[in-house]
């Protein structure tokens, strides 16, 4: 019902597509996976009338169309579920979920009760206990994404693409995804899906069609391949998700200790220590206190009441700055486009930013213009962070480029103490393995500590020496050894398990 036939498009220094063609079915949900830089994304926007092609056309029912805007794709009934935050964070979750639908009675008036239940319609659909009035500004990542996709089910669409649905949920919130698009596909709506987690591929979608650098590669039925099929028609080269290697954190070494952390709606009554060497995951359902902890650590938000040491000194955190200049502490957020890039500079400005204290000319109080250049080309190099120069916007990356760089500019920074929240969001399988590699290095070779925050538990079984599990604010359970006694993703499972009862 909908099809790409011989598109083209280029930007500036990069062809994005190149002859490519796809088909997508009504009552079929169509997997479209590919590295960064693929062209996953930019076919995706000309589908949706954000971008329009160079060469080729648009066909949907049987007929070319153009599609000038993503308005113009509403119109004919084709909506998206972006992998970016999309959100107005001064309105409420009603008003962003019926942004283009709220319920009017006499004289224009919004009805506000109508409009509320039918936000909370939609809310129970994706599982998220929030407010209907509450303000979006303050909630997580992963609340944002649901109330995304809660906006997209209300359009009652009849194709919906879905860009990375799943980059900031975790495997309980992903398996209530699943069974509602399983619902829309016999409905007879196309859905089309794009993910860098080929478990997903596998668990819901009937066809999937790969792309690299720009170029359609082919179209496999899931029910007939293979995982090392599809990584080899993207990357080329194998996979691999066993253990990266056994870790060896000095145990008899602290480097933070939280005591008794508590604030209201966001950590209550927390403790844990992080040693020396050691990587420790977070991990548990959204709104279970995760990141709301990590920000309390940073100095983002305050507490209410406990205390935090950090190498054994009593530590007064009041931000990011201080969090990284005086202790080492470093945070990479979960959500690069609004907090963790200035989307507008260039590669190298968002790469040295946190080290321009450290790398200012003695005489002229400037910058080191030539040792900046020096710490950039290192990190893209190490990162391999594809784009054309230092001097490249960020906001002109892809989405795995860009997560590259949000990681990159604390690695510059060398923090002794690093918090890295959802490190793999939107990243593909090449990619993956890279920044796995890197966080892994960081403990292993360098003894840096490292708290690992991730919805992804197949990310935390393969890098973490042991994991906490958070639920209500909580920490309610501990998994231990995971790494010295190579404990696998289903053992892992099963031993979480009960605290989600």
């Amino acid at each position: 019902m909908l099809e790409l036939r011989d598109i083209s498009k280029s930007f500036p220094a990069v062809r994005a597509l190149d002859g490519v063609s796809l088909e997508f079915r009504a009552g079929e949900i169509h997997g479209l996976i590919g590295e960064n830089g693929a062209g996953k994304s930019t076919a995706i926007k000309i589908l949706t009338g954000i971008h329009q092609p160079d060469e080729g056309q648009v066909w949907f029912d049987g007929a070319p169309i153009i599609l000038r805007s993503h308005r113009d794709a509403l119109e004919k009934g084709i909506g998206i579920v972006n992998q970016e935050l999309y959100m107005i964070p001064d309105a409420s979750v009603a008003e962003n979920i019926m942004i283009d639908k709220l319920i009017t009675r006499g004289g224009g008036v919004i009805d506000w009760p109508a409009t509320h239940r039918q936000a909370e319609k939609h809310l129970g659909l994706v599982g998220l206990d929030v407010p209907p009035d509450q303000l979006v500004r303050g909630l997580s990542a992963a609340q944002k994404q649901l109330i995304q996709i809660a906006r997209a089910l209300s359009a009652e669409v009849k194709v919906l693409l879905l860009d990375e649905p799943t980059s900031s949920l975790t495997e309980h919130e992903a398996r209530r995804l699943f069974s509602l698009l399983r619902e829309l596909r016999n409905k007879d709506v196309a859905l089309i899906f794009v993910s860098h987690k080929l478990d997903e591929v596998f668990a819901l979608c009937n066809r999937v069609s790969v792309l690299r650098d720009g170029r359609f590669v082919g179209t496999r039925e899931v029910a007939k391949t293979t995982r090392a099929e599809l990584v080899g028609m993207m990357i080329g080269r194998e996979s691999n998700d066993d253990h990266l290697g056994r870790l060896s954190p000095d145990w008899k070494v602290e480097v933070l200790r939280a005591e008794n952390i508590s604030r209201i709606h966001k950590a209550k009554d927390v403790s844990f220590m992080l040693h020396h060497g050691e990587i420790l995951g977070f991990y548990g359902l959204v709104g279970s206190g995760r990141t709301e902890l990590a920000r309390i650590l940073i100095g983002e938000e305050p507490m209410d009441a406990g205390r935090i040491t950090i190498r054994g000194k009593l530590a007064n955190i009041r931000g990011v700055g201080q969090s990284l200049y005086d202790y080492g502490l470093g945070y990479v957020t979960e959500n690069r486009q609004e907090e963790g890039l200035l989307l507008d500079d260039s590669v190298q400005t968002n790469l040295t930013m946190t080290v321009w204290p450290r790398i200012r000319n003695a005489l002229t109080r400037g910058i080191d213009s030539r040792m900046e250049t020096q710490m950039a080309n290192r990190q893209v190099e190490a990162m391999s962070i594809k784009t054309p120069s230092l001097a490249q916007r960020v906001r002109n990356l892809s989405g795995g480029n860009q997560q590259k760089v949000s990681i990159g500019k604390w690695l510059t920074a060398d923090c002794s103490i690093l918090i890295i929240d959802e490190p793999t969001v939107g990243v593909d399988v090449g990619a993956k393995q890279q920044i796995h590699q890197l966080i892994w290095n960081l403990a292993a070779r360098e003894g840096k500590s490292v708290i690992l925050i991730s919805s992804d538990l197949p990310e935390l079984v393969r890098l973490v020496n042991r994991m906490l599990v958070f639920r209500a604010q909580r920490i309610v359970g501990e998994v231990r050894d995971i790494d010295t006694k190579k404990k696998s993703y289903a053992e892992v499972s099963a031993e979480i398990a009960p605290y989600f009862d």
